[in-house]
């Protein structure tokens, strides 16, 4: 194998292994595709073998190919999250920090968790999103975000590299508009059965554990409505339409921004809450802001 590689033929070589042709990769690249043609080949040459095996109009990695483009995609990897960190570090002007958060995460619980990095300086000029946690995620993977929140944890089902760290959990509360709060009958979880609810969608871990919750000790409540917004869904429970839960941490904001009462609690149900970022060990300095205070003032 040569040493002292081009770089840049090298990621030329990287676009057109993942975008499969060289025209693709043209339009990638904002360049002719003879001009990605002739790097490739002096690519080729300065190792002395083969990147493609040309089949018809297609092209098809070699095993020396497919050996290139691991070592390639670890190179650009890294400066990915070389790109991260100095992102975080300090520099003139306002550092962008873009978070993304889950539909089902209370906003009141994504501030308090968000509002630590703010702390840090008035340089930092915050970026706000939320969405599923596919989409979020799917985002993080191609760096267009430093940090997703979420309360279903990163696993293996996501084929993505990044690290989750807890932050920390919260029982439930249970809340209802006045008016449904006085016709409920009995006490606290019996009061839930044959009342209407409404809950977050399937998707969401704390859906699965409050379902498998009510069938481990029998109660049916009347399923109103599911929603992917944790706010939508607070709004129809200030009208009057339903039961719904929040984390406990937040129940006084909940009371007084929808004027509902507490029902209930529970802490045979937590919702556990997770930031992921694409650094095992956490260095962007906002994101360990996050972090810390977090787990020991949010959470404590």
């Amino acid at each position: 194998m040569a040493e002292n590689i081009n770089y840049k033929h090298l990621h030329y070589f990287w676009v057109v292994a993942k975008e499969g042709s060289i025209a693709k990769a043209a339009t990638k690249l904002h360049i002719t595709p003879q001009t990605i043609s002739g790097q490739l080949s002096m690519l080729e040459d300065r190792l002395n073998q083969p990147l493609f095996d040309r089949i018809g109009r297609g092209l098809q990695l070699t095993e020396t190919g497919r050996l290139v483009l691991r070592y390639a995609d670890e190179i650009f990897e890294l400066g990915r999250e070389l790109s991260d960190v100095l992102r975080g570090a300090p520099q003139f002007g306002a550092s962008e920090f873009i978070v993304s958060a889950a539909s089902a995460i209370p906003k009141t619980i994504v501030y308090k968790i968000v509002k630590p990095a703010l702390n840090l300086s008035e340089e930092i000029n915050l970026v706000c999103k939320e969405g599923p946690i596919d989409a979020i995620l799917a985002d993080l993977a191609v760096h267009e975000v430093d940090m997703v929140l979420t309360d279903t944890p990163l696993s293996s089902a996501f084929s993505i590299k990044a690290y989750n760290h807890f932050l920390g959990e919260s029982g439930l509360s249970f809340f209802a508009a006045p008016d449904l709060a006085k016709r409920l009958s009995g006490g606290f979880p019996e009061c839930l059965n044959r009342t209407p609810m409404l809950l977050p969608t399937k998707q969401y871990a704390i859906r699965q554990l409050f379902d498998r919750w009510i069938n481990d000790i029998d109660l049916f409540p009347m399923v109103k409505g599911q929603y992917d917004d944790s706010a939508l869904m607070k709004s129809f429970g200030q009208a009057g339409f339903g039961v719904f839960f929040m984390p406990t941490v937040i129940e006084h904001e909940v009371c007084e921004q929808f004027q509902v009462e507490v029902i209930g609690r529970t802490d045979e149900i937590k919702q556990r809450f997770y930031a992921v970022s694409s650094e095992r060990k956490v260095t962007h300095p906002a994101v360990a802001a996050i972090c810390d205070k977090a787990r020991d003032i949010i959470f404590k």
